[in-house]
């Protein structure tokens, strides 16, 4: 159903459009032109397996049919201006002078029919360029996305094939692991797929299927580093050497690509600090001019309930397109591991692990999995705040409905008001029974749990660089591996440490050292460690003295450090100024709440005086705005941008929307205070 729609693919509905629309194609496009050539050349980048001609005829139909269903629209939207009286004939004239009274009423009739039709032809033209392009930029989009992927795990993957040359792989059993890693390195993974693919299923020389491939990557990056390794296959050179230095040259430009990301990021902070403030203006624009009886409410109400939350929305998702989020999921899954680590990898809430390869073989293993649910049940609610820090999003399915409880109280007892005067009567309380405590009993146990986990999996990560560099050292002094992880163990601390000791100890109960590698990897899921188990991982099953495979995570690693240390640098700066500008926003609309309104709608009601006083107080004067609902709409104002610009720092500070709460929850608590206050 995702290729349904659109997107391309085998469905019924989108080969019967793309047949139906193929020799309106044949009209309008010439099939060797630059525009189709570029389509196709976007879709192998996209691996999607549409050929160009159906896939544009298919663009044309959905084109067709959104113009046409737009184009209704329109023309009724037309007629309906005019039919219900919004906007008169008369009022539409382009100014031409007509002396003749009969050519003057003619043009007159015609004006309807023309502002219909015209109406009709604008929305069908948007219907259509809406469709077509729509279409037809999925896979740009689809390239876009794939290219940037390839972009940030080039570095790693190219330390991978370095690993796998030391360990005495050679050329092709290179190419065929790279393209088996699809679980750590994704889109490149998948790039060397396609290679091997050609090799393997259509007869193709892998020199050919490389050249080919390297004209078909969305990457620039990487189709160099392909017509480079080409080069060297082709003049049987020695492949290690290559790899060693095409490894630091990556290593350096995903440094410096990294660091001009983070400088954008610096830009957008500056942006950020304008267009929060835009609002905030244009609420004190209106609520000028409802001073002087000139503004409409509704105005009011779209600023703070519409233009803020699309302000902050739209800063969002334009941040998204820059900040780099770490690609992969964490979790290995080799494909020769045991059953034992296969059951494990999938191991779950509802799935048992082991045991579930051996469920219905023998009443006995039936038995065991019952028990073994029962187990996991005890061990869950004997240490609940455990399982809770794993899975940090579990804590929503209890503390929403309690929060949803609550509310249902207050609702009930008449403590929560259920009105909108109400609401304008007692705004401060009205939105902390309605939105403050469920929010607080919602995303403070997330984001308490969520921190713990990204503390655990620090403890891990922020060692990881020493202990690769102590791992190297034993073994150049000829210790095996799992005796390097030994020596390590014993004369380092962390929870690293205590990890290589379970690891340890598993392969000497009989668990292989990639098996233990791979199940300490899955406990943590950080696809920066899930990239460095798997190079271990991989170069230690060819020989057990990999010292330059460890350099070469060590550096790695290091790498990684140099960059979280300067995007923590720079990114420190970018929540600064996102929370004093939400700082300087709040004490504005204190100022104006506390300063402005009610001394204005004081001196509105001395005006007035008489009979009239007690109207003019509410209304400022000249039918405007009622001060109550002013500090109503105030403090949703600055609710909303509290919550707005707690997620937008997170955001920028760790690529993740989570991490926004810890911001959004002492913001909100600022706003409430300060309305506590001044309200």
């Amino acid at each position: 159903m995702s290729l349904d729609a659109g997107v391309g693919g085998d469905s019924v509905d989108g080969d019967l459009l793309g047949q139906l629309f193929y020799p309106v194609f044949g009209l309008l496009f010439d099939p060797d032109g630059d525009l189709i050539g570029d389509v196709e050349r976007k879709l192998a980048e996209a691996r999607m397996p549409d050929t160009v001609e159906m896939y544009v005829s298919r663009a044309l139909g959905v084109g067709v049919l959104a113009g046409l269903a737009l184009a209704v629209v329109g023309t009724l939207l037309g007629y309906g201006v005019f039919a219900l009286g919004l906007i008169s004939p008369e009022s539409l004239s382009l100014g031409i002078p007509v002396p003749n009274p009969g050519t003057r009423q003619l043009l007159r009739s015609l004006v309807v029919p023309v502002a219909v039709l015209t109406s009709g032809v604008v929305f069908g033209s948007i219907g259509f360029a809406t469709g077509f392009g729509g279409l037809l930029a999925v896979p740009y989009s689809r390239s876009a996305s794939r290219e940037r992927e390839i972009n940030m795990l080039l570095a790693d993957s190219v330390s991978f094939m370095y690993a796998l040359s030391v360990g005495g792989l050679n050329q092709l059993e290179i190419l065929r692991a790279m393209a088996t890693a699809e679980d750590t390195y994704g889109e490149v993974s998948r790039e060397f797929q396609n290679i091997i693919n050609e090799t393997e299923y259509f007869g193709t020389d892998y020199r050919n299927a490389i050249r080919t491939q390297s004209m078909e990557t969305p990457s620039e990056e990487l189709s160099q580093f392909l017509a480079d390794m080409l080069s060297i296959v082709n003049s049987g050179g020695e492949m290690e050497p290559f790899l060693k230095d095409k490894k630091e040259k990556h290593l350096r430009t995903s440094k410096q690509e990294r660091e001009m990301t983070l400088e954008t990021l610096e830009l957008f902070g500056e942006m950020y600090m304008t267009l929060s403030l835009f609002p905030l203006l244009l609420i004190i624009i209106l609520v000028i001019m409802g001073m002087m009886g000139e503004a409409d409410d509704r105005l009011l109400y779209a600023t703070v309930y519409v233009l803020i939350p699309l302000t902050g929305a739209g800063f969002l998702v334009l941040v998204s397109t820059v900040k780099q989020d770490e690609p992969g999921d964490g979790f290995l899954r080799p494909d020769g591991g045991s059953d034992r680590l296969r059951q494990t990898s999938r191991e779950g809430l509802l799935h048992f692990g082991l045991i579930e390869a051996f469920v219905g073989r023998a009443g006995v293993f039936d038995r065991i999995r019952d028990r073994e649910g029962t187990y996991k049940t005890k061990r869950i609610l004997t240490a609940p705040h455990h399982f809770l820090r794993d899975n940090p999003l579990y804590t929503l399915a209890m503390t929403i409905p309690a929060a949803l409880v609550l509310v249902g109280v207050a609702v009930a007892s008449g403590s929560a008001p259920t009105t909108v005067d109400g609401w304008i009567g007692r705004p401060v309380w009205s939105a902390f029974i309605w939105v403050y405590v469920p929010a607080y009993l919602t995303l403070i146990p997330l984001t308490a749990f969520y921190e713990w986990d990204q503390y655990a999996k620090r403890s891990v990560t922020g060692k990881l660089s020493e202990n690769l560099r102590k791992l190297s050292s034993a073994n150049d002094t000829g210790q095996t591996l799992l005796e390097s992880i030994r020596t390590v163990a014993d004369t380092s601390s962390g929870k690293l440490a205590e990890e290589f000791e379970v690891i340890h100890a598993k392969v000497n109960y009989g668990m292989s050292l990639r098996d233990a590698l791979v199940e300490f990897n899955n406990s943590y899921a950080v696809p920066r460690l899930a990239r460095t188990v798997k190079l271990i991982s991989e170069a230690q099953e060819a020989s057990s003295q990999i010292t330059d495979v460890l350099t070469t995570a060590a550096q790695a690693s290091e790498n990684q450090d140099d960059i979280e240390r300067e995007r923590r640098s720079r990114t420190r700066m970018q929540v600064a100024i996102i929370v004093m500008t939400y700082v300087t926003l709040l004490g504005v609309m204190a100022i104006l709440q506390t300063q402005f309104i009610d001394v204005m709608g004081g001196l509105a009601a001395q005006a007035d005086g008489g009979s009239s006083g007690a109207a003019a107080a509410g209304g400022f004067g000249g039918g405007g705005v009622d001060p109550d609902v002013l500090s109503m709409l105030f403090f949703h104002a600055v609710t909303i941008q509290a919550v707005l610009s707690g997620f937008i720092a997170g955001y920028i500070r760790n690529a993740e929307l989570l991490s926004g709460v810890k911001f959004a929850l002492p913001l909100m608590t600022l706003a409430l205070g300060v309305w506590i206050y001044v309200g």
